[in-house]
């Protein structure tokens, strides 16, 4: 992992079309802002979490499906 310090206002910038920015600072609280291409698709990491486990329950439940099917 890279670890990277900036101020308020600071920007780092990932892949050439990607821009985080610092936007406030409050207390241990960091507030971000984001500029990417729309098809670049950006979750906080619980949401990204969720996501993938109802992705993989929809998964299995579809097999399920397509086996019953089968027999």
């Amino acid at each position: 992992m890279l670890a990277l310090t900036r101020k308020k206002g600071e920007s780092l910038v990932l892949n050439n079309d990607i821009e985080v920015t610092v936007l406030e600072i409050r207390g241990d609280q960091v507030k971000l802002g984001v500029k990417a291409p729309r098809q670049v698709p950006v979750y906080r990491k619980e949401v990204y979490l969720q996501i993938q486990k109802e992705n993989e329950a929809a998964a299995s439940v579809a097999n399920l499906e397509a086996l019953k099917k089968l027999l």
